[in-house]
C-alpha cells in the first residue's frame, strides 16, 4: 500500500503543467504587501510595505525619507491606483515628484497651511505696488502736470487763518505756566483685580495657537475625511520638517483611530516623521540614519548612501505564530540614490 506522501507525490506530478503544487498550500502572509520600488528594501521586509496598516519612518533631515516616500507613491501610481500626499511643511517639489516616476493626474496634493486669496476669475484683487509697472514721468505743473492753478491755491486761505487766530487753538506762550497732565500708561495684560480662572482664559485664546500646531491639526483632519471618503490605496502624511515637541502632541487615540479605519479600507499609511509617534498603533517601524555622500570621483559627488533599519515589525510572512514573541534581531539594508551627471553604473 502507497503511503500518502507517495500518493500526494505523484498526483503533484501529473498536474504540475496544470496546476503546480495543487495540494501544497502556498505560504500565506498576515497582510498583503505593496512594492516600495527599492530592491533592497522590499528585499529586508519580503515584499514591500503593508496594507492596511501604519508605516512609520523615522530619521532626521537629509536622511532619505522623502526619497523613500517618493518611489512608495510611484509604485502607487503606476499600478493605476490612487495616492494622497499630505504636505504639512508645503515642501513637496511636483517637479521631482514627476522625474521620480509619480502620476501626478492620480496623485493627491494637500498642501496644509496655504490659502489662496483668489476664488474665482472675476474676484475684485489688488497687487502690491513693486509687481506694477511705474507710469511715466509727466512734466507741467508741481512735477505731475495735473495740479490746480496757483489762482485757485488763494480760495479758503481766509477760512484757514481764521482757524489758526481761533481762543482755544491758540498755542500757550512760553513765559506762562502750562498745567501738566498726567500720562497714564498703558498695560498690555491682564487686568490684576481678575481672578487667575479668567487669567489663564484670556492668555490662551485660540487665535494665540502656534503656526505648526495649526498646520498638523488641519492634517489630521484632512487625513481622517480621506480615511473615511475612501477610494485611496496610500495616504502619505508628511510630518517630517515638523520639530518633535510639535508632533509628539498628537494623541495616541489618533493614531490608533487611523489604524482601524486603515484596516478597514485597506489603505496604507505612511507617517513621516523625526521622531516616532505613532507607538503601538504602527504596523512597521522604518529608522534611516544620515545619508553619506558618496565620492567615486575626485572633486565630484556622484550619489548619497541611506541606511535603512527594522525598529519594529508586526507583520512576519509565517503560517506558524509562536506563542512566545520572538526577539527580533538588527535587519538593516542601505541602498544608493545616484546623481543625474553619474549615470548608470
Amino acid at each position: 500500500m502507497r503511503t500518502a506522501a507517495a500518493l500526494r507525490l505523484q498526483i503533484e506530478t501529473a498536474l504540475a503543467h496544470r496546476i503546480p503544487s495543487s495540494l501544497s498550500p502556498a505560504p500565506r502572509t498576515l497582510c498583503p504587501l505593496t512594492p516600495t520600488g527599492i530592491y533592497p528594501i522590499d528585499e529586508l521586509l519580503q515584499g514591500g510595505l503593508p496594507v492596511g496598516a501604519i508605516t512609520e519612518i523615522v530619521g532626521p533631515e537629509c536622511s532619505g525619507r522623502t526619497s523613500f516616500a517618493s518611489s512608495f507613491a510611484a509604485q502607487i501610481t503606476q499600478t493605476g491606483k490612487v495616492c494622497a500626499w499630505i504636505d504639512v511643511s508645503n515642501a513637496l517639489s511636483p517637479e521631482s515628484a514627476s522625474a521620480i516616476g509619480i502620476d501626478l493626474s492620480r496623485l493627491l496634493w494637500v498642501r496644509c497651511g496655504v490659502t489662496n486669496t483668489i476664488h474665482a476669475p472675476q474676484a475684485n484683487f489688488s497687487l502690491p505696488e513693486k509687481y506694477l509697472i511705474a507710469p511715466p514721468a509727466k512734466n507741467g505743473l508741481h512735477g505731475g502736470g495735473f495740479g490746480p492753478h496757483p489762482r485757485a491755491e488763494v480760495k479758503g486761505l481766509s477760512t484757514a487763518v481764521s482757524d489758526l487766530l481761533r481762543s482755544d487753538t491758540i498755542t500757550p506762550r512760553c513765559a506762562e505756566p502750562q498745567r501738566r497732565t498726567k500720562v497714564e500708561k498703558e498695560i498690555f495684560g491682564p487686568n490684576p483685580t481678575q481672578s487667575i480662572r479668567s487669567t489663564k482664559k484670556t492668555l490662551t485664546p485660540r487665535k494665540l495657537w502656534s503656526k505648526p500646531w495649526s498646520r498638523i491639526d488641519q492634517a489630521l483632519r484632512v487625513t481622517d475625511l480621506l480615511l473615511q471618503a475612501g477610494g485611496f490605496s496610500a495616504i502619505i502624511l508628511d510630518l517630517g520638517s515638523i520639530a518633535p515637541e510639535f508632533a509628539s502632541r498628537i494623541p495616541l487615540a489618533t493614531w490608533f483611530r487611523y489604524r482601524a479605519a486603515a484596516e478597514r479600507s485597506q489603505a496604507s499609511i505612511l507617517l513621516v516623521t523625526q521622531h516616532a509617534c505613532a507607538k503601538s498603533s504602527a504596523g512597521l517601524v522604518l529608522r534611516l540614519q544620515p545619508a553619506i555622500a558618496l565620492h567615486d570621483e575626485l572633486t565630484v559627488s556622484t550619489g548619497i548612501e541611506h541606511h535603512v533599519e527594522v525598529v519594529r515589525e508586526r507583520f512576519t510572512p509565517t503560517n506558524v505564530v509562536p506563542m512566545r514573541k520572538l526577539p527580533q534581531s538588527n535587519r538593516s539594508a542601505s541602498w544608493h540614490s545616484r546623481t543625474t551627471w553619474a549615470g548608470q553604473r
